[in-house]
């Protein structure tokens, strides 16, 4: 894959914060993409993981209780800043510990967002936020709503780094980027997409973790 086509997209609000991604035709478990959008520096470099937390947390009042963060794609860096953030902003958190938990929930063979019994003492009857990457057509965040209602959870909020959508099983999602912010981004199903009919090659195949050419 060619990292010279890379283009970056600048936060509204913070122009520190930048998003790359790479057009091209990539294959999700879920659908066919248009580009890749690269999270990696923003995942793993303290720097931009506090910016991205600060700019998340302004979207949550004091008012709303947060015992627990529940990374989805590999967010654990920005979700220990965004729960230092909001500890600071004031959000209260109602465990007997007074301190927001950080967690990441585990995967079975058939996708299933699971928790051992270790954690779900962090999970059942708290206060949760889950803290997305991507959001394109909302199927995986759908399946880790259910996954936390069914271990006890109560959602509070969705945070994401970039969102296609504004909101999901009528929860609001607050993202850093929407769709406004790249009008080109297309998703499709694999039986239905274009750019396989136009016989464009497959560039990568990705995930929460990275890309895999082709």
């Amino acid at each position: 894959m060619d990292q010279d086509n890379i283009i970056k997209i600048y936060a509204r609000n913070d122009n520190r914060i930048q998003l790359k991604m790479i057009p091209g035709h990539f294959v999700t478990s879920q659908s066919h993409i248009t580009h890749y959008l690269d999270l990696t520096t923003m995942k793993s470099r303290c720097a931009e993981a506090q910016r991205i937390a600060s700019a998340l947390a302004a979207n949550y009042e004091a008012s709303i209780p947060v015992d627990t963060i529940v990374c989805m794609d590999g967010l654990e860096v920005i979700g220990a800043y965004l729960a230092e953030e909001l500890t600071k902003a004031g959000v209260l958190s109602m465990n007997a510990h007074q301190t927001i938990y950080v967690i990441t929930p585990e995967f079975n063979s058939t996708g299933q967002m699971i928790f051992r019994d270790n954690y779900e003492p962090m999970i059942n009857g708290k206060n949760i936020l889950i803290l997305n990457g991507s959001i394109t057509t909302g199927s995986t965040l759908n399946r880790a709503i259910e996954s936390v209602l069914y271990y006890g959870g109560k959602i509070r909020g969705v945070a994401a780094i970039y969102s296609s959508v504004d909101s999901v099983a009528t929860l609001p999602v607050h993202s850093i980027f929407q769709a406004r912010d790249i009008p080109d981004y297309h998703s499709y199903r694999s039986d239905n997409c274009p750019l396989c009919k136009n016989h464009q090659k497959i560039d990568a195949i990705v995930s929460s973790y990275g890309y895999s050419v082709l």
